[in-house]
């Protein structure tokens, strides 16, 4: 079973918001997501097969004392889920995600929330049709408990909205 979303309306892609749109300051927090074993485990088997994150009774035994998400796993989702956050950013690509660091261990039932703030604009140096941003993000647990931060740098369209 995939993981739990609350249903979001479809960004309108034609108000796509541009470089000189954004601004340092600008924070954003996600609808929750809920992982579930199955999706834990689904995602480990295909991606990342360790037996912490595939076998729940072998996991029990772990150092981290049960079923856990793969750090892979999490980074999927923050994609997934920093897409319908920041999605109607007219972005042209990524450059780094840099500072990546797993904070808590991420189980079954966790409810997840994403929190984005841009910390960095500039221009691009070599295209004046670009500009570089950089978000830092937090995910959470329904504890309030940072799981996973990380930075993102990526180049966002200039000029007139798409």
């Amino acid at each position: 079973m995939a993981p739990a979303r609350q249903s979001q309306p479809m960004m309108d892609c034609t108000q796509r918001r541009r470089f000189d749109d954004l601004q340092v300051g600008e924070r954003r927090r996600s609808a929750p997501l809920v992982l579930d074993e199955q999706a834990i485990i689904a995602f480990a088997q295909a991606f990342d097969p360790q037996w912490f994150h595939v076998d729940p009774q072998a996991a029990q035994r772990s150092a981290f004392g049960g079923l856990i998400a793969s750090g892979a796993h999490l980074i999927a989702l923050w994609r997934r889920m920093d897409h319908d956050l920041n999605g109607d950013i007219d972005f042209y690509c990524g450059v780094a995600l840099e500072d990546v660091r797993f904070r808590l261990p991420v189980r079954p039932g966790d409810s997840l929330t994403l929190e984005s703030e841009i910390v960095a604009c500039r221009p691009s140096a070599s295209d004046p049709g670009r500009g570089l941003i950089t978000q830092a993000y937090r995910m959470v647990n329904g504890a309030g408990d940072v799981v996973l931060d990380l930075r993102a740098v990526n180049l966002v369209y200039r000029g007139a909205g798409a």
